[in-house]
């Protein structure tokens, strides 16, 4: 046998993983001359003309892994892409599939114009997508799992200048592609570099894209060097896989905090130019402008939203307390006014909260009002979170107390035999949107309603939707619909069970209370799973990447939704608490790394981070190859929502708020 044939013979591996099980991995090398077309070559064949190219391989054990690794030796000028499959031996049909921060079973819960399995069963996808850069798989029935974690030198990225079809890098980058392959009779695992986005890409909320597959070049005698760690292991159910292989990807890429740019004073006092100069006060209702704003003048809008994008409550709580400790006045009085104009102007008939209004277009009809549970548990939060504060400084507000006792009884009637809440609903209770994933958003908001007015019927409704979610959620490791402007897996579900299975663990005792916290620690490794456990690539002249931003800390938002962003809120300090209560030590460096890392945007003078006004922090955080139709990666959307982001970084900086409200 000649060298050729050895070398292309000896890339068809069977590497030994113990006793039980061995890795059948096939590969294959496309080569690219300029202006034709890529020749792609098996490995595994012993029957290829010669190659300008030398390609060695080597594994080796390290604990309970094997480290394959593939050197590439240029014999001259080439530009290739390098492939690899790893065929797992699971029956395809009993499989799920665990990207992180990106793919959860089957991406089922999404709809075919995002990837999904209502698509392809078989898709490969940029690294800089992942939360961590790992593919994996389980097999449901037999509790067998593996996975495939890319090793990543200090990383960077190229520009190209076309985004499909096979494209030739304009420089050195280091990102590959991780994916799943679930067509055929036996699931397998793909990987390779550099990226390959099949059988389409991902470019903004459900576009799907013709694929692209780039093409990294190599000078004679230079090398690349590539490798990937392989483990297997067992777990039994889809959840604690996905529990294992998050603590397996924390050990292995041992995420370190940033060092911080501002103090948490520092932050507010910044922030809270927000509060000043996106304050609008010529309608019914007051607010701070936190939606649809853009990004170059950060001009007010005339769009109102009580939660998710707006926040507008809870910003005017953290504005009146803000102003009231920094003496602040205009704060105050901003604040005072937005609180007083919603308490005359912001219910309906039924009593509750008009969830968002376009003043451009009037105020709406009551019967043409529509009801999220998500943003009328969003207001009581901080409606309560307002009294209590008044209360402690000698001020009563018995009218407000009134309208929260009626919202909140009102959520004691719309709970559903099972435990669960409709999604969305009219002012009449009846349902839009009978989904149950929003669920856990009113736990809080009842617990809180128990605490403050001391009525038992809120913490036994609250009780019964944990029920619910332990049941249909937590259970079967199925976090959905959470989120507004989407309906699919995403991280903001996940961060509510989480914050629901918390509040129960505060206002119960026992083995009780044990229960919750063990609910609570399930749903957090999903949570955080959309959390980065490493910095992301950016190529010269992309804004993010010039500023050094690091995107470890920071989280995807959803499948549908591509993108990194500062949502956290209450998260960082329940996981620092769980980790105290639990002994993980992993959730509270979770902790530290969110703490230090979501600061790194924050517009200041002479650091306005592509934003136009100070403290309007950016929104749409664009770290991979997406957008919302403008700019792409490295860069943000034209148009943001800055309310949300301000609240949930306070919420952030203000870690003591719940704890000292539940005690």
């Amino acid at each position: 046998m000649n060298n050729l044939t050895k070398m292309l013979a000896g890339a068809f591996f069977l590497l030994s993983a113990g006793a039980a099980n061995a890795y059948d991995i096939k590969s294959h090398i496309s080569l690219k001359q300029p202006g034709n077309a890529a020749v792609t070559y098996q490995l595994n064949s012993t029957e290829q003309s010669e190659l300008p190219v030398t390609i060695t391989t080597s594994e080796r054990q390290d604990g309970n892994d094997i480290v394959y690794t593939v050197k590439i030796l240029a014999k001259k000028r080439i530009y290739f892409n390098y492939g690899a499959e790893l065929n797992t031996g699971y029956t395809a049909g009993d499989c799920e599939y665990y990207l992180p921060g990106f793919w959860y079973h089957r991406n089922l819960r999404s709809p075919k114009e995002a990837p999904s399995f209502h698509t392809s069963k078989a898709w490969n996808f940029r690294e800089d997508r992942l939360s961590s850069p790992l593919t994996s798989v389980f097999n449901g029935k037999t509790g067998q799992s593996t996975s495939v974690l890319r090793q990543i030198e200090d990383g960077g990225d190229a520009l190209t200048t076309h985004a499909e079809g096979e494209v030739i890098l304009s420089g050195t980058t280091t990102l590959g592609y991780l994916g799943l392959d679930g067509e055929g009779a036996v699931a397998k695992l793909t990987f390779g570099y550099p990226y390959v986005e099949t059988p389409r890409r991902y470019i903004r909320k459900l576009t799907l894209a013709p694929s692209v597959k780039a093409f990294a070049k190599l000078e004679p005698g230079e090398v690349k060097t590539l490798s990937w760690r392989i483990r297997s292991q067992k777990a039994d159910s889809y959840g604690q896989f996905v529990s294992q292989t998050w603590e397996y990807c924390f050990d292995q890429l041992s995420p370190k905090p940033i060092k911080p740019l501002y103090s948490a004073e520092q932050m507010k006092n910044q922030l809270a130019n927000y509060f000043r100069l996106s304050f609008v006060d010529k309608y019914p209702l007051k607010f701070n402008s936190g939606h649809g704003l853009r990004i170059d003048d950060c001009l007010p809008v005339p769009i109102m939203q009580v939660g998710f994008c707006g926040r507008v409550l809870l910003n005017a709580f953290n504005a009146l307390e803000y102003g009231e400790a920094s003496g602040q006045e205009d704060l105050v009085k901003n604040a005072n006014a937005i609180l007083e104009s919603f308490l005359a102007n912001g219910f309906t008939k039924a009593g509750y909260f008009y969830d968002d209004i376009d003043f451009g277009r009037g105020m709406p009809r009551d019967e043409d009002v529509v009801h999220s549970i998500r943003q009328q548990s969003e207001g009581i939060y901080a409606i309560l979170l307002y009294l209590k504060y008044e209360k402690e400084h000698g001020r009563k507000h018995k009218e407000w107390e009134q309208k929260m006792r009626t919202l909140l009884d009102n959520f004691v009637v719309l709970l559903k035999e099972d435990g669960h809440y409709a999604r969305k609903f009219h002012d009449n209770g009846v349902d839009i949107d009978a989904s149950g994933g929003s669920t856990p958003s009113a736990t809080s908001a009842l617990v809180m309603g128990y605490k403050y007015f001391g009525d038992k019927r809120y913490l036994a409704a609250a009780k019964r939707t944990v029920g619910y979610l332990e049941q249909n959620i937590i259970s079967k490791s199925d976090y959905f619909s959470s989120t507004l402007d989407a309906n699919c897996e995403d991280k903001e579900a996940a961060i509510s069970a989480v914050t629901a299975t918390y509040y129960l663990a505060m206002v119960t005792k026992k083995q009780e209370r044990q229960h919750y916290i063990s609910l609570c620690r399930q749903a957090a490794y999903f949570a955080l799973s959309w959390y980065y456990l490493w910095d992301v690539p950016f190529a010269q002249g992309q804004m993010l990447g010039d500023l050094g931003f690091r995107s470890r800390g920071w989280s995807n938002v959803s499948v549908e939704n591509n993108h990194v962003d500062v949502f956290v809120f209450e998260l960082a300090h329940i996981v620092k608490w769980l980790g105290e209560v639990e002994q993980e030590p992993r959730f509270m460096q979770m902790n530290d790394l969110i703490y230090s890392s979501l600061n790194q945007l924050l517009p200041v003078t002479n650091r306005l981070c592509g934003i136009g006004v100070e403290g309007f922090n950016p929104e749409v955080v664009q770290h991979t190859t997406w957008d919302y139709g403008r700019n792409g990666k490295g860069y943000y959307n034209d148009i943001f929502a800055p309310g949300w982001t301000v609240a949930s970084l306070w919420e952030l900086y203000s870690p003591q708020r719940t704890v000292n409200f539940l005690k």
